[in-house]
């Protein structure tokens, strides 16, 4: 079974995370959303990576998913939410994905 690209994952948590909070209008269930994701992401990072880099790709993570919030208020939440996970889609591709 092939192995879903760790930037993938991470834009996928960031998204989903958004999606499902926004459509259930529960913000916890998409914080496990992207908590679930960033978890799995990290694993992945930690595998394919090192610790060192897995650090770094998942302060990334974090960064942007609060980065989102004060750009949401001037390019509007899709428009960021999208932003803060190319963001860091490219950062996963570059440090983890690229090597496999």
């Amino acid at each position: 079974m092939a192995k879903v690209p760790t930037a993938v994952v991470a834009a996928g948590g960031l998204v989903g995370g958004y999606g499902v909070a926004r459509w259930t209008r529960k913000r916890q269930l998409g914080g496990v959303v992207l908590a679930a994701a960033g978890v799995a992401a990290a694993q992945q990072w930690r595998q394919q990576a090192g610790g060192r880099a897995a650090g770094a790709l998942t302060a990334a993570y974090v960064v942007a998913f609060a980065g989102s919030h004060p750009l949401a208020k001037k390019v509007g939440a899709w428009p960021a939410v999208f932003g803060a996970a190319g963001a860091v889609a490219l950062a996963s591709w570059a440090v983890a994905d690229r090597r496999g």
